[in-house]
């Protein structure tokens, strides 16, 4: 693509922030600051986008509800990975005509990657008429502009252009923690996995200039956050299409000289574009987190081929020998996708095997879920959903019991943690994670959040680490 064409200008930019301050005033009440809720469904890219709406409603004057009653505006940011996540969506669209009847001046706003895809606008702009605004991923830059319209004219808008996508900087945003913070590297896919809608909700890669990202960087190490996230669709694929030569290893160099106490994470790894150097880089950077999601969805070489992965099972596995050569403490996590369309049961065996080698300290497992549009929905699937559930339970247990063994061996070791917020527990009132990113309930005072303690690991099961400061 040609940056010229997807780079905002910032005349574009500066234009959506008149929009922001024309709803100011048009927003604005008498009595009381206008109210927004913004429901985010998804991945952390989802909820990266909606700290950036967060931001625009803002600067509008916005102040924040969880309560639809109480809102002026109403926000779903929505998710078009699994069927589920579309179900919950409709169903809560069907809840809020209560609110609309209750308050006919509400604005209800549906966007993110569900609503890019046409089936979902068709179906909103026919059966949910309450809903006033629809908006894809491409789209969340002009948000200003497009609530403008809606609430201006009094009509519904949609914006669901078929359009590569593009890249905005300056957008402000409310970061709900002031630990933790969202950095997006890229956006967009170019990778086409036969199962995945993403390439199609959420354009074409695209990167980020380096020069905006160590920026935004050092501003919120400065700013005193101590877990920084960098995000992309394939963070491995970082840099493709700039001028300059910078791959992703060469960011991770670039932002590990930036002075400060904190700890870099990133996700996700594609482990076709996952090589040496990039472990080699981690191993090296002091800043980068020795945790890895390198999701392999399956360990059979056929099924790989058949969802279009750009690698094999033993080409997976050497990349996980390599990487734990130069990291012996990695932390490794990974994504399954049990019964892909043609899948056998002795091809399904083939992941439960290779999860037995690998010995990951955690998965997160998915029966398939036929996304519309995608090859994967067209391919013959002779297997059962109970012959695959009965898949999924093997895989699904020998996995709990790989890290149930695995967090044993912490136990009574004592490791350095992360205090990001409080549990709610009386009994472990602290959450934190640890280097490796496994989650540590914690006893101890709450004003330890926000810092780094020494931790005793007293106490494990198969989902998290009990420790004592």
């Amino acid at each position: 693509m040609d940056r010229t064409q997807i780079v905002i200008p910032a005349a574009d930019m500066e234009r959506q922030r008149e929009y922001t301050a024309r709803l100011a005033g048009v927003l604005a009440r008498p009595d009381r600051a206008p109210m927004a809720l913004v429901d985010t469904y998804g991945c952390q890219q989802n909820v990266a986008d909606s700290q950036r709406i967060m931001g625009m409603l803002r600067e509008m004057g916005c102040g924040f509800t969880e309560d639809p009653g109480r809102a002026d505006i109403i926000v779903i940011n929505t998710c078009a990975i699994r069927e589920n996540a579309e179900k919950k969506v409709f169903g809560l669209l069907g809840q809020l005509t209560h609110a609309k009847e209750k308050n006919p001046d509400v604005v209800i706003c549906l966007c993110g990657c569900m609503a890019q895809q046409e089936v979902v606008a068709r179906k909103v702009k026919a059966s949910y008429r309450h809903v006033d605004l629809v908006f894809g991923p491409q789209a969340l830059w002009r948000f200003p502009e497009l609530l403008y319209e809606t609430v201006s004219g009094r009509r519904r808008v949609f914006s669901i252009r078929d359009e590569h996508g593009s890249i905005a900087e300056g957008m402000p945003v409310v970061r709900e923690s002031a630990v933790k913070a969202w950095v997006s590297i890229m956006y967009g896919c170019n990778n086409f996995c036969s199962y995945c809608i993403v390439p199609y909700v959420r354009g074409r890669e695209r990167s980020r200039e380096s020069a905006a990202i160590l920026a935004e960087v050092r501003e919120l190490v400065e700013a005193g956050y101590k877990e920084i996230t960098l995000l992309g669709q394939n963070v491995n694929s970082y840099g493709k299409d700039l001028a300059e030569p910078m791959d992703f290893a060469d960011l991770l160099s670039e932002i590990d000289k930036i002075p400060g106490d904190y700890l870099i994470r990133f996700m996700t790894s594609h482990p076709k574009d996952a090589g040496q150097k990039l472990f080699d880089t981690m191993a090296r950077c002091g800043h980068v987190a020795k945790q890895l999601h390198l999701p392999v969805q399956s360990g059979n070489s056929r099924v790989l081929k058949e969802m279009n992965r750009g690698y094999t099972r033993e080409t997976y596995l050497e990349k996980v020998r390599y990487a734990r050569s130069v990291m012996p403490e990695l932390v490794l996590t990974s994504d399954i996708i049990v019964g892909f369309p043609g899948e056998t049961e002795a091809e399904a065996m083939d992941t439960l095997s290779l999860i037995e080698e690998v010995r990951y300290d955690a998965l997160f497992t998915f029966i398939f879920s036929p996304r519309p549009g995608t090859p994967a929905s067209r391919m013959p699937d002779p297997a059962s959903r109970a012959e695959k559930q009965v898949w999924f339970e093997r895989i699904l247990d020998a996995q709990n019991r790989i890290s149930g063994e695995l967090h044993r061996g912490y136990v009574g070791r004592t490791v350095r943690v992360l205090v990001d917020g409080e549990s709610g527990d009386p009994a472990w009132p602290l959450s934190s994670r640890t280097n490796g990113g496994r989650l540590v309930h914690l006893k101890g005072d709450t004003a330890l959040v926000g810092q780094y303690a020494g931790v005793k690991i007293v106490d494990s099961n198969t989902w998290a680490l009990f420790g004592e400061v």
